[in-house]
């Protein structure tokens, strides 16, 4: 039963890539990303609105951390996805977008002083080329005649945005609850999206969008972090993990089924070395240089 709650926040948030590309043919990047975050807040407040004003001290503290955060996670990874969602495939966002794991664990090497492991080395090396092998179809001689594509960038400084929010949430270790904590960051991210929101072309609400909104705002927001939550209390954060997986996995399948997305052999060999490099990066724990015990006849190194 426990393994159900990350199964299907994991399922939830598959489903809501195929939203983002749903969302490009009729709703502006900037109008869903506004929309979808102030019901979020909406829905929030009055569950978390008397914690935060009893901890509002706190908040006080790490006004400009909890900014920062809401910028990396509710702002730009999210708006860069829908963007991206013009020009590349449902398929190619769920790829790039499970290279999440990977690049948190590398920004963990520089920002939280990580010690690189085999992992990381071999993962890494695999999963670059697993990408390089995705983003040129097949044929990685053409990125030397062309440049990359726009979405492939968008896609790929989204998951980069949010890997360096997962690493600063650990490193800042805000004494917050998490609820209070996230919901001071979408307030941050429904401000910090206001402007786009007022000079976006088209922000009018319909039948085709409305049900996007309401699944991004609603479900992808609020349920799936809740059942992630739950998970990682129940099960603990490294078997809840693993989970993360199998995003790219159920994104192709509903690409698939409902968006009629034809998968080609590259998506296959490139997104199946690129998984296969995130879980050794998370699997694999061999330093990559082991230190040396101590004897006593062995002298000690000299402080610089």
């Amino acid at each position: 039963m426990n393994l159900l709650f990350p199964l299907i926040a994991v399922l939830i948030w598959s489903v809501n890539t195929i939203v983002s590309k749903l969302s490009a043919g009729s709703i502006d990047p900037a109008a869903i990303s506004f929309y979808r975050w102030l019901l979020a807040l909406l829905v929030l407040t009055p569950f978390c609105l008397p914690g935060v004003w009893r901890h509002r001290h706190t908040i006080k503290v790490n006004l400009w951390r909890l900014l920062v955060l809401g910028l990396l996670g509710m702002v730009l990874y999210q708006s860069l996805a829908y963007y991206a969602a013009h020009s590349v495939s449902a398929v190619m966002m769920g790829i790039l977008g499970a290279t999440i794991p990977l690049l948190t664990i590398l920004l963990s090497l520089f920002v939280l002083r990580l010690a690189p492991t085999r992992g990381i080395l071999i993962g890494g090396v695999l999963s670059f080329a697993g990408l390089v092998w995705l983003v040129s179809a097949g044929n990685p001689a053409q990125l030397l005649d062309q440049r990359l594509g726009n979405g492939e960038l968008m896609m790929l400084a989204a998951s980069t945005s949010y890997a360096l929010y997962g690493v600063l949430t650990k490193r800042w270790a805000i004494a917050l609850p998490t609820w209070q904590s996230l919901y001071v960051q979408i307030l941050f991210g429904v401000l910090l999206l206001l402007p786009g929101f007022l000079h976006a072309p088209d922000v009018t609400l319909n039948a085709a969008n409305v049900p996007l909104v309401l699944f991004a705002g609603l479900f992808a927001s609020i349920i799936a972090p809740f059942l992630w939550i739950l998970g990682v209390q129940r099960l603990g954060a490294s078997t809840t993990s693993i989970f993360m997986n199998f995003v790219p996995v159920f994104t192709a399948a509903i690409a698939v089924l409902f968006l009629h997305e034809q998968l080609q052999a590259y998506h296959w060999i490139g997104g199946g070395m690129t998984l296969v490099g995130v879980i050794l990066a998370q699997r694999l724990k061999t330093p990559l240089v082991r230190r040396q015990r101590s004897t006593p006849d062995a002298p000690c190194p000299a402080k610089k």
